[in-house]
């Protein structure tokens, strides 16, 4: 059974940072892109990074980037988003994804997704 699990979310101030943590088993890790996506209330779901396991290539959007780091410990099976100098906009349920499948059209990362986690909740106080 696949199974994507996330932790790491809460409560923090402007300024501050959080760690999430993606544990993912039940698929071949190291052959996946692994991606964090986000969505806050009212809003179309985004994408956030992505990291390829295979060659640890990285993406970022443009509104994370400098402020977050994506990680893999493909021992632990564990993919990682350290995300600095948290702002309000950042507020979101973030998830993980699995792909493998190389997009033949426009998506975030360059991937398909086809396993998701349930979500890990990130509120950032102004």
């Amino acid at each position: 059974e696949v199974q994507l699990v996330e932790s790491g979310g809460g409560l923090v101030q402007a300024g501050g940072s959080l760690r999430l943590s993606c544990a993912a088993s039940g698929f071949t890790f190291d052959a996946y892109a692994i991606g964090w996506f986000r969505q806050a209330p009212g809003k179309e779901r985004e994408g956030v990074s992505r990291i390829t396991n295979s060659d640890r290539s990285t993406y970022y959007a443009d509104s994370v980037k400098g402020r977050f780091t994506i990680s893999s410990d493909n021992a632990k099976k564990t993919v990682y988003l350290q995300m600095n100098s948290l702002k309000p906009e950042d507020t979101a349920v973030y998830y993980c994804a699995a792909g493998i499948r190389v997009a033949t059209i426009p998506r975030f990362g360059g991937y398909e997704y086809d396993y998701w986690g349930q979500g890990t909740q990130v509120t950032v106080s102004s």
